[in-house]
């Protein structure tokens, strides 16, 4: 939801030039996995329609060279965020979980198996988030140009 999201606010301001890649950490992540249903129900809400086929997610864990090729790595979670510290492509990396990064405390905890209602709270406490942060986003981005 949280790539979606930011993508959706990039491209309704016209910002082409950064690279949003989504991936996970955890030790149930797989190259392949698709979004769930409820994270596409809800994100029909804002009129974000994701096909199953159009997005898939990257098991970090098998693909090191995309942390190390990161400029910000946005978790989640702390753990999450803790668990990205056991590699080395990680040292020295700006790493934030996202509610970090908006300036805030606590985890985004996963929302799987709780419904569509749980995906919902979710959705807008990222979106939240990201609004709250996206200048600073930008500004990190344009050292990076």
């Amino acid at each position: 939801m949280a790539h979606a999201l930011l993508d959706r606010m990039l491209t309704e301001r016209g910002i082409e030039h950064i690279d949003i890649r989504s991936g996970g950490i955890a030790i149930y992540a797989r190259d392949g996995m698709i979004p769930s249903l409820d994270a596409r129900l809800v994100l029909r809400e804002l009129d974000i329609y994701m096909q199953e086929s159009e997005f898939s997610s990257t098991d970090l864990k098998r693909h090191r060279h995309l942390i190390e090729q990161a400029n910000l790595i946005l978790t989640m979670t702390q753990e999450q965020k803790q668990m990205l510290d056991a590699y080395p492509e990680a040292s020295g990396k700006r790493i934030f979980s996202l509610r970090e990064f908006a300036g805030e405390e606590g985890d985004i905890d996963d929302p799987a198996m709780q419904g569509e209602e749980a995906f919902r709270a979710r959705m807008e406490e990222i979106k939240r988030c990201l609004e709250k942060s996206f200048d600073d986003l930008l500004k990190l981005s344009y050292e990076y140009i």
